[in-house]
């Protein structure tokens, strides 16, 4: 089943590379009008753009830290005004740390915080001023397969995409009769820079724990957000999809 977004717009956060790239490649490839957010890597918001315009799709960049309310706001408003509408939203704007928690400082856990819940939070605030006045929408959460099961050595992260689960199921109830779908998709172990740290027998080891014996792929989460952005998903809401090859 081909997906037709033609005549839609969306937006993700963090979108200059990694998964958020491959969304928004996604999205551009089913028909959807692309807003490309980025926060530092302007470079990288260019070579998505370009990789889109490349396929035959149209997209904007819109800069701004979605950790802060009044950027967040700016950048709901400038994808508004420039493309007419906002129908879709995905936060996928994250930032992660690796390392014991009692290592820790304080302003650590307060940027994982302000970007990987309270981003989701100011982005979602701000779009559906939009999207309850056409009476429809989709906002897809990235969260992550540490949300529900924890991770040793990421504990403010596993904690912070707990909070976006929850936040996604109860937003979904309130918004269900305005016929705007939340959800969210939790990755497992994906083959992207974020990973990139990892050594080849780290790699391997983690491999050997997951049933389809390999990473996931950007494109394994970005087809997903295209079907959860369609009206072939027009029944699903408030629910926290899994895309993991088995591993949990």
């Amino acid at each position: 089943m081909k997906i037709d977004l033609s005549g839609k717009v969306a937006l993700v956060t963090g979108a200059s590379r990694g998964i958020g790239r491959t969304i928004a490649l996604e999205l551009s490839g089913a028909g959807s009008a692309v807003a490309i957010n980025f926060n530092k890597n302007e470079e990288g918001a260019k070579e998505t753009l370009d990789l889109i315009k490349e396929r035959g799709g149209f997209g904007i960049i819109v800069k701004g830290d979605v950790s802060v309310y009044e950027e967040a706001k700016r950048i709901i408003d400038e994808t508004a005004n420039k493309l007419g509408k906002i129908d879709i939203l995905v936060n996928n704007a994250g930032i992660s740390k690796v390392g014991l928690f009692i290592d820790m400082v304080e302003h650590e856990w307060n940027e994982l915080i302000d970007v990987d819940i309270k981003g989701i939070i100011n982005c979602s605030h701000c779009a559906l001023k939009y999207m309850l006045k056409i009476n429809k929408g989709s906002i897809i959460n990235i969260s992550s397969i540490w949300g529900s099961t924890g991770a040793s050595c990421e504990v403010i992260y596993s904690a912070a995409k707990g909070a976006v689960n929850s936040f996604t199921k109860a937003l979904a109830k309130e918004l269900g009769p305005s016929n705007i779908r939340i959800n969210a998709i939790a990755p497992g172990v994906i083959d992207t820079e974020m990973n990139a740290w990892l050594s080849e027998a780290e790699r391997e080891t983690l491999v050997q724990d997951i049933p389809m014996m390999r990473f996931g792929t950007g494109e394994d989460v970005g087809k997903l957000v295209v079907f959860l952005a369609s009206d072939a998903a027009k029944y699903i809401t408030g629910q926290i999809i899994t895309v993991d090859g088995g591993m949990i």
